[in-house]
This record gives structure tokens, sequence and C-alpha cells, in this order.
């Protein structure tokens, strides 16, 4: 007889990881600024494809394109979502550092991204994320360092 309590929890399959995102309620703000939409899940290779929704109205610079800060808020956003299906949706992992690479503007509208745990341990996790603009043009890339952190230590 086992002891529920104690069972280890069921692993989840991306399928299940893809429609926690895309059904969820509490969808954090800053996510929803960026126009954030997880698309897909792959946990054996520890990478995620999402889509954001650059709006003219709160994005922009003065030129028209849209903010830097907000392209690596868009990359943290990736490379933190990889870090949390790498962790198989048990931890999260808080950016310590971060480097950014702009290669074109991105202008307003829909641009895509790539997130993906380069190397998950213990205690760091290195990450990479890409940016696309619909023609499949590569707008930005970062690598980060980030700190594994399961879930319970943020409960209270």
């Amino acid at each position: 007889m086992t002891d529920a309590a104690n069972a280890e929890p069921e692993a989840l399959t991306d399928a299940a990881i893809l429609e926690r995102f895309q059904r969820t309620r509490n969808q954090p703000t800053g996510s929803q600024t960026l126009g954030f939409r997880l698309v897909a899940v792959n946990q054996a290779e520890k990478t995620v494809e999402v889509e954001f929704e650059a709006r003219a109205e709160l994005l922009l610079n003065p030129m028209k394109q849209v903010q830097g800060g907000y392209l690596c808020a868009m990359l943290d956003e990736c490379m933190s979502v990889a870090c949390m299906v790498a962790s198989g949706m048990t931890a999260v992992a808080p950016t310590l550092e971060m480097k950014t690479s702009f290669f074109r503007p991105a202008l307003p509208g829909r641009l895509r991204g790539i997130g993906r745990v380069a190397k998950w341990g213990r205690q760091v996790a290195f990450t990479e994320g890409e940016l696309y603009d619909t023609d499949g043009r590569l707008l930005a890339k970062a690598t980060g360092t980030a700190i594994p952190t399961p879930f319970q230590t943020y409960k209270k």
C-alpha cells in the first residue's frame, strides 16, 4: 500500500503544460503588457516557443520601434518560461544576469520568441533566448544565468 502524501507527483506532458499556460486566468501583468502567449513546449529539449503582441500604444520608442528594454523583457520571459518547463513545472528561475544583442529594429505587431535552457543544474541554469519578426528575421538574442528556486519557496 502506498502513501499518497509521499507519492511523487505525476510528470506533466508537453500538451498539459501548454494547456495550463493557455488557460490561466492569473497571467502576470508583465506578461499581459508584453502580449505573451505560449505556443509550444518541448520538455525533452528544454525549449519553448512563444508569441508577443508588441502594441504600438505601449512599447514604442520615438523612432516608432519597440523599445529595447521591452525586447529584453520578452527575451527574459522566454528564458524564464523555458526554465519552468525544464523543471517539470516545479520551479521558477529568477534571472541573475542577462546579456542581450540587438540585430535589427523590432516593429509593432507579432514577434516570435524561442527560449531554451542550455544547462539546468541544482544551483544555476544557463539560458538562451531569441526574438524573430513575422518574416523569420532574427531581431535580438540573449543569454542568461538564473537560479532554480522551487515554487513552494514562494508560498506563504
